[in-house]
Order: structure tokens, then C-alpha cells, then sequence
């Protein structure tokens, strides 16, 4: 148009919407077409073309025929050789439902280019399934949807067919578009099926080439009939019916089945051109989308199989954890945490960090978890502990190398005592009864598989009771636009003056400001309040290395459970003690120690100056045989029993259960 609005050139879509003589165009005032113009919408649409900008705005426009179409007309300002040229004007104008499919041009621009590229993002195969859904309705077919074979959708479904030989396939997604609700009554989302053999969708499948058919009234009623679903009859009565088999590697995957009205053009040659190409960009999406969600579900299960899904303590120790993945992309990594109670009131606190992320990371990690298990069943001290998962830990880097750092903490809530060992890890939080909080001075050593002259060496010192003690990975103080010591600084503030609130509050607060850092590392965290058993539940006995004291025992033995209530567990409780004791009699020397603990089961634990392990031996000959049945006796009457070294030598415990 001209500066004045006049229309100087048009394309044959203009002339067929606004003129019903091309030639009446030409010449024209353009706001004689707009509904409203003389209000001034097209006076404001060429004062911005005069002032150089380009505009829009949704308007109504008057066709030939006497219809109004809401419209959004958008304004381009032009200059050139010709001094009459002002503006181009591109109007947008809704196709009318019933011409919507008359153009191939139209429906593959906006099957194919429009809206398809946008999906390939897309790697949830449910919002893929609905988003491709989107764009088959209505710019391809008035009604559809999408099913792919179930052995695909559910990973733990085998591939395999019906005793009548058809597939199974899940309807993923469905879509109309005239919101009918019928239409997803009759062919619900989730929906796992299969279909008779002889019908296209078979065809379609055991072919992988598009299926095309017209249902006639006869059809539609027996497809209705053989579902046992009447209102399918309605649905499918005299419709278009195309089906676009998703085909990758050969395979088939799925199809689309697309529908149209008896008020729309029947599918034809061209249309099964333009849906089987959008078929081959969906199944490339498709594929993509199955593969990630299968290798993210496998990365998962592999990840919480190996975290622990309960931690366990004695009743006076509380333990709350948190674990965070490194981001929404990586949600696998090799941070871990672990608390495993101990007999005799004790519970070891470990938390470790595996060098990288994804699925080696966390493989590594489920072999240190499993190895920790094994060390703290066997009672071992922090620091010998961690030098055993170094052991480990070199031996797996000779075929690949890696590390890890680790912290390891043994609390015995009957002495108040804890032991620390660290093997390149952030040093534990201790936070006071009081309030006050500090950092753990544990002797520094090198992460578990680097190797080095620095030993690992375990530090004891005593907890008041109700002190807090928080275990924790790089990952909540150090990320890449943070300094370690401001996040350390900000930990000890977190929890300074803080002991009395719940654990779950601390440890929400502790990651407050860390969800959206999308350059984090993976979190492992594990808080523990620590209180001590109560004075009343255990009771210890040094008792001379006498051969006549295991009588004493057993008295020992029978007066503490009577006081406690536990009168049913005497006889039991006064065999296992009489026999330790004896056992640390013949092969110790000097004082032993006899002590009682009541937990949530009865631990009875017999301390002696000597390291040596017993070892149940069998008699071979059972008539004259008179020593070694000792410890068969404790193992059939305890739940469990162990040994343990302690400063001064060892000491042998046995647990029976409370009744």
C-alpha cells in the first residue's frame, strides 16, 4: 500500500478472501476492508509505518462475502525506488475448520516446520507423546492418537506378543479437536490393548507402512461391536481413517492413528506423504526419548538400591540425612551416607565422596558401602577401617584409576566416647550442648586410593550429652562461585545456637540457597544427636581372674535383671556370661570386666587384656572331647555375637532379644 492506504499489489490469497473481482483490489483504500476502520485502526497502524517502526494488532476484517474474521494484522514499513511504496500488510486469518486440509503446502509447513523442531528437546516420552499429539491435531486430523508398543513404555515388561499372536501397545496420548470428552472415554490414556489380527492397526504394525481406509457406517459399527464400546460407532462413522507406523532401526515402534470428519477431504496421497515423514522426525524424537528415560531409570535404580534406605542407631541416638544430586540433568553420583548401630550402644557415622558423577561414580560407591558394612560388622577401628577401604580402593584403580574421601565416626552412647578418622574429607561439625559449634580437629591423610606416606590416624574425645554431630560432602559449602571457608562459615552459622531444633528443620536450612545452584556438586549430609544411654540401663563389674568368679557372675547377672524387669531373659543371660567369663579366665590374664547394657535387646560384654580373637573349635572326638563347646553354646542361644578390640585388649559380646 501507499502512504495513503491505497493498495498497490496482493497475492492470490488476499484476492480470494477480500475481493470477489481480483481487479476491484488494486486501488482500494485497505481500511474499507477493516470492520472499525474509520475509528482510526488503521490511521494508528501507518503513523508507526511513518515513523519507521513495524507494528501489529488484532482487528476484524470484512471478506467479500460479507463474513468477519478476527485478524492480526502486522505492518511492515518499506522504501525503495518507488516513492509511492509505504507499507506491506500481512494479515493472518483463521482457516475455516471445514478448509483446513485443503492446501498440502499449508499442512506440511505446519505439520513438519512450524511446531516439530521445537519437540526435539523433549525427553519425557509422556509430554513427547502429548506435544506430537498437539501438532497431528488439528493441523493434520481432527482426531487421533498415539500407542507404542508396551515392552517400550515399561521397562520392565519383556517383548513378547498375545497367545493369539497380536502385540501389546499403551495408548500414550489423545487428542480432539472439538474437546469432545467422548473421545477420550472411548480410547482412554494408558490404555494397554491389543488388537485383533486382520485389522489395519495389525497390518500396520507387522507391515510398518501406512494404512489407509474409509469407515462406512457397517465399519464403524463393527469395530464399536468387537471392543464392546458402543460410543465408538458415532465416533468412527463415516471418518478417514490414516495410520503412520513409527518405524526406528527397522523396528516398529508404534503408530499414529489419525482421523478425520465427514465434513473434512478424506486422506489421500499426499496427505500419506506428509504424515509418514512427520511419522520418521517423531520416531527419531521417540527413540531419543526411550532410550535417556531407560538409561535414567536404570542410573536411578542403580542409585537408590545402593543408598541406604534406613538408617540405623540405638534408641537414644537421633540421625537425620539428606542427599542431593548434582542437577536435574546428572541425578547420579557417588556421594553416600551411611549409619549402622553397633552392639553395646555404639553406631558408626560415615560419610563419603566418590571423585566424579554419573554411573561409575556410583558404582564405586556401592562397593565402598558394601565393604564399610563388612568393616563395621567386624569392629574395627576408624582409622583401620579407612585404611582397609584405601586397600580397596588402590586395588579397583588398577584397572580404573579414582578416589574418594571419607569420614568415619564411632560414637558409643554408654561412655559418651567418640573416635574419628578422616581420609581426605571435610572435617566433622560438632555442635555443643550449649550452642557452640566447631570443626573437628581430625588428623589429616590422603583420600582412599591416592596412597602416600601420611597415615590415617584415629582422635577420641568425649561428647557432652544432647551435642549434635554433622557429617557432610564438599557439595554444601563449595561450589564454583564460593569460597570453601564462606560456605564452611555459613555451616557453623546454620547450626550455631541451633541444638535444641528438630533435625529436620536444621538440615532444610543447611540447604537453603543450594537447590538452584545449577553448579553444585552432589550433597550427602547425615546429622546425629548424640545422647547417652541412661545410667540405669547399663551396669559394668570388674571381677578378678579366678575360676570361681563365674559363679559370682551368674548372681551378678540374675540381681540386674530382676531390678530391670527381665527375669525371662536370666537363665539365658547367666549361661552366655558364665561361659565369656570362663573363656576369659583360661585364656586371659589379669582383671576382666563383666558389663550389662539394656537397649532396645540385652548385650552382655566381657572386656580382658588379650587381643586374640576366640574361635569356635570342633571336637573331634565327641565322647572325649571337654573344652571348646563354650562359644557353640553362646551361638546357639544369642541373636548374634562378636569381638572387638578395644585399648586394652578385647572384649566379647553376645545379644539376646527382649521377649
Amino acid at each position: 500500500m501507499d502512504s495513503s492506504g491505497k493498495i498497490l499489489q496482493f497475492d492470490r490469497n488476499a484476492a480470494a478472501v477480500l475481493a470477489k473481482n481480483p481487479d476491484d483490489l488494486c486501488g482500494a483504500p485497505f481500511g474499507d476492508m477493516i470492520v472499525g476502520g474509520s475509528d482510526g485502526a488503521l490511521d494508528r497502524l501507518l503513523a508507526a509505518v511513518a515513523a519507521g517502526r513495524e507494528t501489529s494488532a488484532m482487528l476484524a476484517i470484512e471478506s467479500w462475502e460479507g463474513a468477519t474474521h478476527d485478524a492480526v494484522i502486522t505492518v511492515h514499513p518499506m522504501s525503495g525506488g518507488d516513492p509511492d511504496l509505504s507499507a506491506l500488510a500481512v494479515i493472518r486469518v483463521p482457516v475455516p475448520l471445514a478448509d483446513r486440509f485443503l492446501d498440502p503446502a499449508v499442512i506440511r509447513r505446519a505439520l513438519l516446520d512450524d511446531s516439530l523442531p521445537r519437540l526435539g528437546a523433549t525427553l519425557d516420552l509422556d509430554q513427547l507423546a502429548r506435544g506430537l499429539m498437539d501438532i497431528v491435531v488439528p493441523h493434520f486430523c481432527t482426531a487421533g492418537g498415539l500407542l507404542l508398543l508396551e515392552s517400550l513404555v515399561d521397562d520392565d515388561e519383556p517383548p513378547g506378543q498375545t497367545p493369539d499372536g497380536s502385540q501389546m501397545l499403551r495408548r500414550l496420548a489423545v487428542s480432539c479437536d472439538d474437546d469432545d470428552q467422548a473421545w477420550d472415554a472411548a480410547f482412554p490414556t494408558g490404555e494397554v490393548l491389543s488388537y485383533p489380527a486382520g485389522t489395519p492397526y495389525v497390518q500396520c504394525m507387522e507391515s510398518g507402512r501406512p494404512v489407509l481406509t474409509r469407515l462406512a457406517d457397517e465399519g464403524a459399527s463393527r469395530i464399536a461391536e468387537a471392543w464392546r464400546r458402543p460410543p465408538v460407532a458415532e465416533l468412527l462413522k463415516g471418518a478417514s481413517m490414516l495410520l503412520l507406523p513409527i518405524v526406528a532401526d527397522d523396528v516398529t515402534l508404534g503408530f499414529f492413528v489419525c482421523t478425520r470428519g465427514v465434513a473434512h477431504r478424506p486422506f489421500d496421497a499426499y496427505d500419506i506423504d506428509i504424515g509418514m515423514e512427520f511419522a520418521s522426525r517423531a520416531a527419531r524424537f521417540i527413540e531419543s526419548a526411550r532410550r535417556y528415560g531407560r538409561e535414567r531409570a536404570t542410573a536411578l535404580t542403580l542409585q537408590r538400591s545402593m543408598l541406604p534406605t534406613d538408617l540405623s542407631a540405638p534408641a537414644t541416638v537421633e540421625v537425620h540425612h539428606r542427599y542431593l544430586p548434582g542437577g536435574r540433568l546428572i541425578e547420579v553420583g557417588g556421594d553416600w551416607y551411611e549409619s549402622i548401630a553397633l552392639p553395646g550402644g555404639r553406631v558408626v557415622l560415615v560419610v563419603g565422596d566418590v571423585a566424579g558423577h554419573g554411573v561409575k561414580a556410583a558404582v564405586t560407591m556401592g562397593r565402598l558401602r558394601t565393604a564399610i558394612h563388612t568393616l563395621a560388622g567386624l569392629d574395627l577401628p576408624p582409622a583401620e577401617a579407612l585404611e582397609r577401604l584405601d586397600l580397596l580402593m588402590r586395588t579397583l584403580g588398577e584397572r580404573e584409576p579414582h578416589f574418594a574421601t571419607c569420614a568415619y565416626v564411632v560414637y558409643d552412647a554408654v561412655t559418651g566416647r567418640c573416635e574419628a578418622a578422616s581420609a581426605g574429607h571435610l572435617p566433622p561439625l560438632l555442635v555443643l550442648p550449649d550452642g557452640d559449634a566447631m570443626f573437628l580437629d581430625v588428623p589429616p591423610a590422603p583420600p582412599l586410593g591416592v596412597g602416600g606416606e601420611t597415615p590415617i590416624v584415629s582422635r577420641e574425645f568425649t561428647v557432652d550429652d544432647g551435642a549434635m554431630l554433622v557429617l557432610y560432602t564438599d557439595g554444601l559449602v563449595e561450589n564454583r562461585s564460593r569460597d570453601i571457608d564462606d560456605g564452611l562459615a555459613r555451616l557453623r552459622h546454620t547450626f550455631s545456637g541451633a541444638v535444641a531444633r528438630p533435625l529436620e528443620e536444621l538440615c532444610q536450612a543447611a540447604l537453603d540457597g543450594v537447590y538452584d545452584d545449577q553448579h553444585r556438586d552432589d550433597i550427602a549430609m547425615l546429622v546425629a544427636r548424640l545422647r547417652r544411654i541412661p545410667a540405669d540401663d547399663h551396669v559394668a563389674w570388674d571381677l578378678p581372674a579366678d575360676p570361681a568368679v563365674a559363679r559370682r557372675a551368674r548372681g551378678l547377672i540374675r540381681d540386674r535383671l530382676d531390678r530391670w524387669g527381665l527375669s525371662e531373659l536370666s537363665d539365658s543371660a547367666e549361661l552366655l556370661a558364665s561361659e565369656l567369663v570362663t573363656n576369659a579366665i583360661q585364656h586371659a590374664d589379669g582383671q576382666i570386666t563383666l558389663r550389662l547394657v539394656r537397649e532396645e535387646g540385652l548385650v552382655v560384654e566381657v572386656f580382658d587384656g588379650t587381643d586374640g580373637r576366640p574361635r569356635i573349635r570342633r571336637c573331634e572326638d565327641g565322647l572325649t572331647a571337654e573344652s571348646g563347646r563354650g562359644l557353640h553354646v553362646v551361638g546357639r542361644l544369642a541373636r548374634r555375637w562378636g569381638v572387638r578390640r578395644t585399648a586394652r585388649g578385647k572384649a566379647v559380646w553376645c545379644e539376646l532379644e527382649r521377649l
